[in-house]
């Protein structure tokens, strides 16, 4: 519970322990870009918030571990190992290490993109 102290302190960006936070309002849409948002990182893994204007996206790449898409808001085709998959808010992709994808936001689009290192 929390009693009104300060959290301890964290890197800058990270986010506060023992707190309900809505993700999708940690971070905002900026015209014609993709805004990212590193709100963990350790040796196991990143946890980013990203934004995108309708029509921007990420090139096809891949990581040598899995990902996980979590929808917030709006709603993004993701492409993976040639598959397009429709995804909107409320759902969750997940993306294979070393499986090419990229991801492209047909409209307004808010994610929680979680690596996992192991």
């Amino acid at each position: 519970m929390n009693d009104g102290t300060p959290s301890q302190p964290r890197p800058s960006g990270e986010m506060p322990a023992a707190r309900a936070l809505a993700l999708a309002e940690m971070i905002q849409y900026s015209t014609g870009s993709v805004v990212s948002r590193t709100i963990h990182k350790s040796p196991a893994g990143t946890i980013t918030l990203f934004a995108f204007e309708r029509g921007e996206g990420l090139s096809e790449h891949s990581a040598p571990f899995d990902a996980y898409v979590q929808v917030l808001e709006g709603a993004a085709v993701l492409t993976i190992g040639g598959e397009r998959v429709a995804a909107t808010a409320g759902q969750t992709v997940r993306m294979p290490a070393n499986i090419p994808h990229a991801l492209r936001a047909d409209e307004r689009f808010k994610m929680l993109l979680v690596m996992i290192r192991g």
